[in-house]
């Protein structure tokens, strides 16, 4: 049974920030029908995770009004530190709370025929190839309130698009920037990498406010076609307060490749869904993804690899660092779909313990639904192994020093596989300052 609900934006407003911003009518359509599922849909049920006093709906701003930066030299230094300020060939994108604040695309780049544009400029110039893939094969509408709620209120987000056959060889890089404590971000990210294609694309969710109580309901879709190779970055370090859902879904065809490394940052609750769907025969799918958790907040990660089409390959890592109170769930599914053969589906989840009151739950889940295939797990759940600590304290190092380089040699494996220098780095210096 589900329960009407009283939603902050009604459809008359929708109806009018749709054309506001200059939207075709299919989207005006597709957001109104998106907020009548809203209001009857349930909730989702993250596993072991209640989250029916969680605030996913009640906010009172929608869009919040921001400056663009007339220059890089004009971002705050959090953000200076991601990108490479010196290149000349920078394929990257900053968007300030919900407006689109700075693009820059090389002349390469889109001399190739990517389109590389915020989510309101691809509904203007780019519709038709929108519409055939919004929320059509990734992740539904109908799913559950989130996500119809996500689809009515999107108010930022990207496109990328890599035509047939090119291969872009620089990343292509996205910055959300939260610096308004009252902003609330409903972002869609689409990736579509069409047949032999392939690109790494990396994006960052950063606040730089301490805390603030804003909800963000962030949905990525990655298609890959036939043979492409999607390589997915991203970290996340919102503010303590955020209420956070973040579900970022792929789809691979025929012998393609989506790999995601995934650094979950937030300090604030967050639910947090990574599936990906290998539909065509030899597709592969990697997951990577590393956690820390602290103070008093409350985590649910859950990643999928589904396979469906013969011969596919998918692995999940992660690795888990819990402190203070802290407590998170870690799922893994390896589901073989009937008809699957010869699939492999592999998973391995860790989780680090700093204190007596922290928690994590690692549970590493297999539905085999096929005879002839591969399939494996391991999981664990510990403190810092006592005579690890002494071996390295023996050659002179203190505990604490001891302690964060058992800390940095747990997270290694994922943090290693981010594909931009200046991103990695400020990942290990998040790590640093949550684990201190």
């Amino acid at each position: 049974m589900t329960t009407e609900i009283k939603l902050p934006f009604d459809q008359d407003y929708i109806s009018s920030f749709s054309k506001e911003m200059g939207e075709p009518a299919w989207l005006t359509e597709f957001r109104t029908q998106a907020l009548a599922k809203a209001e009857i849909l349930p909730m989702p049920r993250p596993d072991k995770t209640k989250i029916d006093k969680w605030n996913f709906t009640d906010f009172s701003k929608h869009i919040v009004k921001s400056e663009d930066f007339a220059s890089l030299n004009d971002l705050p230094q959090d953000v200076k530190a991601l990108i490479d300020l010196d290149s000349t060939s920078n394929n990257l994108y900053i968007q300030r709370n919900n407006r689109p604040a700075y693009l820059s695309l090389s002349k390469e780049v889109q001399e190739a025929g990517v389109i590389f544009t915020d989510i309101f400029t691809a509904a203007r110039e780019h519709g038709d190839l929108l519409q055939r893939y919004l929320m059509k094969n990734g992740v539904k509408v109908d799913e559950h309130r989130l996500t119809a709620l996500h689809a009515s209120y999107i108010n930022g987000g990207v496109f990328l698009y890599i035509p047939k056959n090119v291969e872009v060889t620089q990343p292509i890089q996205a910055v959300f920037l939260h610096d308004d404590a009252e902003a609330n971000l409903f972002n869609h990210i689409l990736v579509v990498a069409e047949e032999n294609s392939s690109v790494t694309y990396v994006e960052n969710n950063i606040s730089t406010v301490a805390e603030a109580a804003g909800i963000f309901n962030l949905v990525t879709e990655v298609i890959a076609g036939g043979n492409a190779k999607v390589q997915y970055g991203a970290v996340d370090t919102l503010a303590k307060g955020v209420t956070t859902y973040v579900n970022r879904r792929g789809v691979a065809h025929k012998d393609a490749h989506i790999e995601w490394a995934l650094g979950l940052m937030n300090d604030g609750n967050t639910i947090s869904e990574n599936t990906t769907n290998l539909i065509g025969d030899g597709s592969f799918g990697d997951t990577k993804t590393v956690v820390v958790g602290r103070g008093e907040q409350t985590q649910n990660f859950t990643t999928s690899v589904v396979h469906f089409g013969k011969h596919t390959t998918g692995h999940i890592l992660k690795h888990g660092v819990m402190k203070d109170s802290a407590s998170s769930i870690f799922n893994g599914i390896g589901k073989i779909e009937h008809g699957a053969s010869k699939s492999d589906a592999q998973q391995e989840s860790r989780v680090l313990m700093l204190s007596e009151k922290a928690r994590g739950d690692a549970n590493p889940i297999l539905l085999i639904d096929e005879d002839d295939v591969v399939a494996g797990h391991a999981a664990s759940v510990g403190r810092v192994d006592p005579v690890q600590l002494y071996y390295i304290m023996s050659r002179g190092i203190p505990k604490k020093e001891a302690e964060r380089l058992i800390i940095h040699g747990f997270l290694a494996p994922v943090v290693n596989e981010l594909p931009i220098e200046g991103v990695k780095k400020q990942l290990v210096e998040v790590i640093e300052r949550k684990v201190k």
